[in-house]
């Protein structure tokens, strides 16, 4: 008897969403999906085991097709609603694969790739879940774009959002990490402006914060202390542009073919802070004597 396990690895995400959509409209047979999904048949393979793994669809065994099952019908309702906390918990619920590495953050640590993976792989020895850098980057994907996981786009460092606004220490772990980034830099090679794409996702990492909420603070941070911080409108500059991830995003699609979309853009990983209408990429600190009251009263 073969000591071999079968492998079992998540798959794209906009493909679950579409299958369990496009068989809540009708039972669909293997060469409907082929069609609908403009896929090969071993990819509609794939993606139909692992829906039917997820009990997103199941199998009508007398006509051979598919159809949605009642989690299916929740985790398509939450898509719809674009209520990404929903279908991230359904998954987690329902998706070995998934449940586990969120499972990795639940006291809220950061955590480097490889780490991850190894503890993955060790938690899966003797299951018939598979664990490998692509499937790791398929199961971050799901996270990043249901938002319960952002990933530093400089060193791809995975981390829990846990904190939809900064705390008071803002400025100080700003500082904090604009040291590092100038000490990086070699000692005579310090920089008076220091980028803010990388500043962003260093200190949001630390905070376990979103990124809308460091842009947030930052500009009032700005607007709190003119004259000893400035914020420069230059052009990014190529060390910026060292970014080895790009932002993963989900969203509803605008045409009648598809329900959703799922977009990986280095774009809005060099994007700026605007304020009045303007992108600002820098930021120069001339006294660390900062003020801050991030208090909307």
């Amino acid at each position: 008897m073969s000591d071999e396990r079968p492998t079992v690895r998540p798959v794209n995400l906009g493909r679950l969403v579409e299958l369990t959509h496009l068989c809540r409209n009708g039972a669909q047979s293997t060469d409907d999906i082929v069609d609908a999904l403009d896929v090969s048949k071993r990819r509609a393979r794939e993606t139909i085991l692992e829906s039917t793994r997820l009990s997103l669809i199941e199998e009508i065994s007398d006509k051979e097709t598919y159809a949605t099952t009642s989690v299916g019908e929740r985790f398509i309702d939450a898509v719809e609603a674009s209520d990404w906390e929903k279908v991230s918990s359904v998954l987690q619920t329902h998706s070995p694969h998934y449940g586990e590495f969120l499972n990795l953050f639940e006291d809220g640590s950061t955590i480097e790739p490889d780490v991850a993976l190894e503890l993955l792989e060790d938690q899966a020895e003797f299951t018939p879940y598979e664990y490998n850098e692509t499937s790791l980057d398929v199961i971050g994907a799901w996270a990043q774009r249901l938002g319960a996981i952002q990933r530093n786009a400089f060193d791809g460092t995975f981390y829990a959002v846990e904190e939809s606004e900064v705390p008071p220490n803002f400025p100080y772990v700003l500082l904090s990490v604009a040291d590092s980034l100038e000490e990086s830099a070699g000692v005579n090679l310090k920089k008076r402006y220091l980028s803010i794409p990388e500043l962003r996702e260093h200190t949001c990492e630390r905070l376990s914060c979103d990124r809308a909420a460091f842009d947030d603070a930052l500009r009032t941070l700005a607007q709190q202390n003119i004259g000893r911080i400035e914020l420069s409108g230059a052009p990014i500059d190529t060390g910026a542009k060292e970014a080895r991830y790009g932002l993963k995003t989900i969203e509803l699609a605008d045409s009648d073919g598809e329900l959703v979309t799922t977009d990986q853009s280095s774009e809005q990983v060099m994007r700026g802070v605007e304020q009045l209408g303007k992108q600002y990429y820098y930021l120069a600190v001339y006294d660390r004597d900062l003020q801050f009251n991030n208090n909307d009263d």
